[in-house]
């Protein structure tokens, strides 16, 4: 069985995100994948050689100010040395945000990851989950409460720490690490058959 290489490339301003970053590497990992945490502000030479290596990166940032942080578009932007070399080509995609407010233009981070992904000739793969929470039925406790498909969407008071990250918000999170996990797994034995 093929054992896929998933590394989650993410910033975190206050903790939050990197809450959800651990739910991501707790959900990949429960698949068996081998997986890098790697925080893009302290990235080493090593760190970028394992994201070089990887058959999966997932991207991470807070939102702030309807992109990603600042942090995270310096690491954006130095990622311009692995497009020259198409170094991150046909690698799978994906991401995660979270915002003090239930949208907050997390959105535009999530779609600001696909360009990223995109730019590089990376394949974008999405949650695939049904929202939650949109019924009467239905409850703040349920996984993708906030009704995401393109990635992982969180919402933390921003009065909180982040122990106040939401149960649901991490097990979406859990979901989406599991999820990528498994579609590389698929498609690194896909193409090694081919």
């Amino acid at each position: 069985m093929t054992t896929p290489v998933v590394s989650i490339a993410y910033h975190s301003g206050y903790g939050h995100t990197a809450v959800l970053a651990e739910a991501v590497r707790t959900g990949a990992a429960d698949t068996g994948a081998t997986v890098h945490l790697i925080k893009v502000d302290e990235i080493s030479e090593a760190q970028w050689e394992l994201l070089d290596a990887s058959d999966a990166i997932i991207f991470g940032s807070p939102t702030y100010m309807g992109t990603a942080s600042g942090a995270f578009h310096v690491f954006a932007e130095a990622t311009s040395k692995r497009w020259a070399t198409r170094a991150w080509q046909n690698k799978i995609a994906a991401g995660f945000s979270n915002s003090g407010s239930k949208s907050g233009d997390k959105l535009h981070t999530l779609q600001f990851f696909t360009v990223l992904a995109a730019q590089h000739g990376m394949h974008w793969v999405g949650l695939n989950l049904s929202p939650g929470w949109c019924s009467s039925t239905g409850s703040e406790n349920d996984i993708n409460r906030l009704g995401f498909y393109l990635g992982a969407g969180a919402q933390t008071d921003t009065d909180q720490g982040p122990e106040g990250v939401h149960k649901a918000d991490i097990a979406t999170a859990e979901h989406l690490g599991r999820r990528i996990a498994e579609q590389t797994r698929i498609y690194v034995a896909g193409r090694a058959a081919v």
